[in-house]
């Protein structure tokens, strides 16, 4: 428990904790062209699949394991709200590949693949 409060301590500032999978992705967003990846066709399934179950305005007390309050991820607009922080500590790109969240356990986790979907999806301002 002491561990995993430390890890929240980290969500709440994000500046300050080190490790391997701890910053910006810099994952970029391709043309207009090549980026299909919106809302319907990916994030809206993403975020139910992987992080809704913590992370709803629907969900409150020791349900959120911890997730911030107002950390939400179960409308377009919560997700928008928190772009820097869902890239920080879940998506992939060039200069990491993010695995903090899901947090260990009984959550099903990403691939990095998905991920890295994630991550192009939030470049592009999470359209």
């Amino acid at each position: 428990m002491r561990a995993w409060s430390a890890v929240v301590a980290c969500v709440v500032s994000i500046s300050g904790c080190g490790g391997p999978s701890d910053g910006p992705t810099q994952s970029v967003c391709p043309p207009p062209s090549d980026s299909l990846l919106t809302y319907d066709n990916f994030g809206k399934a993403f975020m139910r699949k992987y992080c809704v179950q913590c992370h709803a305005a629907t969900v409150s007390g020791q349900a959120r394991n911890m997730a911030p309050a107002g950390s939400d991820f179960d409308t377009l607009e919560g997700i928008k709200a928190r772009l820097p922080n869902i890239d920080a500590w879940a998506a992939a790109g060039p200069a990491f590949t993010n695995r903090l969240m899901p947090p260990k356990g009984e959550y099903a986790k990403p691939t990095d693949e998905e991920r890295q979907k994630l991550g192009e999806w939030l470049a592009c301002g999470a359209r």
